[in-house]
């Protein structure tokens, strides 16, 4: 068994993106051909990325923040309208709606799934309201089928924060088909499939898709790839303010080889977390993450939760974080609140006053979630020894309190 001494050595991180020869290549490849930047790697990336989700369309651009801020604009989404969304989720989801000059108004989670909780969407609809902001939180589906529901019946319309969810399913059915009307993927380090940075929107809509196409770069009528095969001279005209959201061919290589390793990623990350809760179940104070009926769990992170009042659960969530760093295992706080941060703080207004209380499974789950590490080339070994060090810590606080 590993001492304290020597995992210190050698921290086991949160994550670690799992990039190596074939990518290397790849890369190679691309800086050989001389086009660098969104060219007819990007195009072949979309088109394997929207087969492999089962959606018409796939649009690639700079982040997930990028895609869903293009996403709300392509719903219609303006300045002075609210967005239905979590707080518990990261800041780039509240971002990307002030981004379109529009305001969160955020609604709590189910504590048992940490997504949006569809019993408490429909009383936070306004006039103002544009569109609903449904996250695929830590890579489990939310419930879709209520929240598309609520949507008809006020004709909302749905864009799914898919950032952590490449490979999830709802229904048997993958996230980005998509279910609403887009879904936006983050390709970020942390991520399963990773291209260093990088997003992806998904649509069935040939027109949006379209759209996103020329606002992603700059509203440009013609693309570069148009342009450097015509035979005649053409003249590009920009019809609306557009962005520099492209996607590089150097990330869509990347994206491209970690595509095809994309389904043994999540068979061996389902296996740790399945071996992670078959241990940790045994612990009377944590709570390991659930996996409702329907809802296939990539497991983009690993969630337990600090069950309150349990006899073991005499340490704080900081605590237990500082105990097993000190032990040389790294840890994140599980989902943050948004609506706790600077920007968001006094931003409710007379209407939507007091988020703290009227988000308090959101408070709750903020406070008592912790991200354990889980990556794709983390060994056996290193997990019991996660798992070890959480009994341990729990063991040695409750041996404490006896005293």
């Amino acid at each position: 068994m590993t001492t304290t001494a020597e995992a210190i050595t050698r921290t086991i991180p949160v994550a670690r993106p799992c990039v190596g020869p074939e990518e290397e290549a790849a890369l190679c490849d691309v800086l050989r051909s001389g086009w660098l930047t969104q060219g007819p790697r990007v195009a072949e990336f979309e088109s394997r990325f929207a087969e492999y989700v089962g959606a018409e369309h796939a649009v690639a651009v700079a982040s997930c923040t990028t895609a869903l801020h293009l996403a709300l604009l392509a719903c219609g989404v303006r300045p002075g309208d609210e967005v239905i969304c979590p707080s518990l989720s990261f800041i780039a989801t509240a971002n990307s709606i002030v981004h379109a000059g529009a305001t969160p108004v955020f609604v709590d989670i189910e504590p048992g799934t940490y997504n949006l909780d569809p019993a408490r969407i429909e009383e936070a609809i306004t006039l103002q309201t544009r569109a609903i902001l449904a996250v695929h939180q830590l890579g489990l589906p939310a419930a879709l089928d209520p929240i598309l529901a609520i949507a008809a019946r006020h004709g909302l319309p749905v864009i799914e924060d898919a950032a952590c969810a490449v490979g999830a399913e709802y229904f048997g059915k993958r996230i980005g088909a998509p279910h609403g009307a887009l879904a936006c993927f983050s390709f970020h380090p942390r991520k399963i499939l990773t291209t260093g940075e990088g997003g992806m929107m998904t649509t069935r809509d040939a027109d949006v898709a379209a759209r996103l196409r020329r606002l992603r770069q700059h509203a440009m009528s013609v693309p570069d790839t148009a342009r450097h095969v015509a035979s005649q001279v053409v003249f590009e005209t920009y019809d609306e303010v557009g962005y520099n959201y492209r996607m590089t061919d150097l990330q869509a290589a990347v994206g491209l080889v970690q595509l095809r390793r994309l389904d043994g990623f999540l068979a061996h990350r389902r296996y740790l977390a399945a071996r992670y809760s078959e241990r940790l179940s045994k612990l009377p104070w944590l709570v390991p993450p659930t996996e409702p009926a329907g809802h296939k769990h990539n497991f983009q992170s690993y969630v337990v939760r600090l069950k309150a009042g349990a006899r073991g659960a005499l340490i704080g969530r900081d605590a237990l974080m500082q105990a097993l760093l000190d032990r040389g295992v790294a840890t994140r706080r599980g989902v943050m609140a948004i609506h706790r941060e600077v920007p968001y703080r006094n931003a409710s207004g007379p209407d939507h006053a007091d988020w703290e209380q009227r988000l308090p499974q959101t408070a709750a789950a903020a406070d008592q979630t912790i991200i354990l590490p889980l990556f794709h080339q983390m060994t056996e070994e290193e997990q019991d020894y996660v798992v070890d060090s959480i009994q341990n810590i729990g063991q040695d606080i409750g041996a404490g309190a006896r005293r």
